[in-house]
């Protein structure tokens, strides 16, 4: 990753790793071996690398269809009933807090990975707070050229 990253090339490559190299001695020896790896850590990096490549393939940039105001919500089924917004919607509502991010941010700038971070919710609970808003109309996916990088 450090060859992708010098000067004149500057790619975006990163390097994912349990432990960086230089704080364990057996890096790069013979004792570096099959030895250090168990079933348990190996299946949290599998479950960190699905991750990150759910949100590589499920972010997106979206844009809000109802922009003047904040759109009732209730109406459409997305906010529970008295008591006003909340964590959860329950039965199997949306995060109501989410389904307000994902609205004021989505103007075709920010994709909902950048929202999730704004935010510091789960980028899963952008994610479908995104998709219940798109179901009812709310939203759409921003065109590629409005779409800002």
């Amino acid at each position: 990753e450090r060859q992708f990253c010098s000067p004149g090339f500057d790619l975006p490559v990163g390097c994912l790793m349990r432990t960086p190299p230089g704080e364990y001695p057996e890096n790069h020896t013979s004792a570096d071996d099959l030895a250090f790896v168990r079933p348990g850590p190996l299946a949290d990096s599998l479950r960190a690398c699905l991750e990150i490549l759910a949100v590589l393939d499920e972010d997106g940039t979206y844009v809000n269809r109802s922009p003047y105001g904040e759109p009732q919500l209730g109406r459409r089924g997305l906010f529970r009933g008295a008591g006003g917004a909340g964590a959860r919607g329950g039965a199997g509502l949306p995060d109501e807090r989410a389904l307000l991010w994902v609205l004021s941010q989505s103007d075709g700038g920010p994709s909902l990975l950048d929202i999730a971070t704004r935010s510091g919710m789960p980028f899963g609970t952008i994610r479908d707070a995104a998709r219940a808003l798109q179901a009812v109309g709310l939203l759409e996916e921003a065109p590629a050229a409005e779409a800002r990088a």
